[in-house]
């Protein structure tokens, strides 16, 4: 089982950074796909990047792509996400994930693959 609690979120002008944490609790995140997902009031959650737990290339939603990078730390139980140049549509409810597979190369991106959720964090960018 994974435990996943997300920090880092908060209020930020546009052009500006944060960087998303989430830290893992349990023996199985080596072994766990995982990934970032976002959700803006009146839409629906979408995957904004997802990396293998080997480490390998990541995927990231097209909107994302340039501004926002995942990374992993497995000795740390950690989850990360880099963001930069944040726009006002970037504001939603962040939330990492985890899925445990046995495949090290493979890359999760839909909502219902993934078995451990986080509470999510509040992202808001003012313009």
């Amino acid at each position: 089982q994974v435990q996943l609690v997300e920090s880092g979120g908060g209020l930020v002008q546009a052009g500006g950074s944060l960087r998303l944490s989430c830290a893992a609790s349990g023996r199985t995140f080596g072994t766990s796909a995982v990934g970032w997902f976002r959700q803006a009031p009146g839409k629906d959650r979408e995957c904004v990047a997802g990396i293998s737990w080997s480490g390998g290339t990541p995927y990231y939603t097209d909107s994302v792509k340039g501004r926002f990078t995942i990374s992993r730390d497995n000795a740390k139980n950690a989850l990360y996400l880099q963001m930069n140049n944040l726009q006002p549509e970037d504001t939603a409810v962040y939330y990492c994930a985890a899925h445990i597979t046995p495949f090290g190369t493979k890359v999760v991106v839909t909502t219902g693959e993934y078995d451990y959720w986080g509470q999510g964090t509040q992202v808001t960018v003012s313009s």
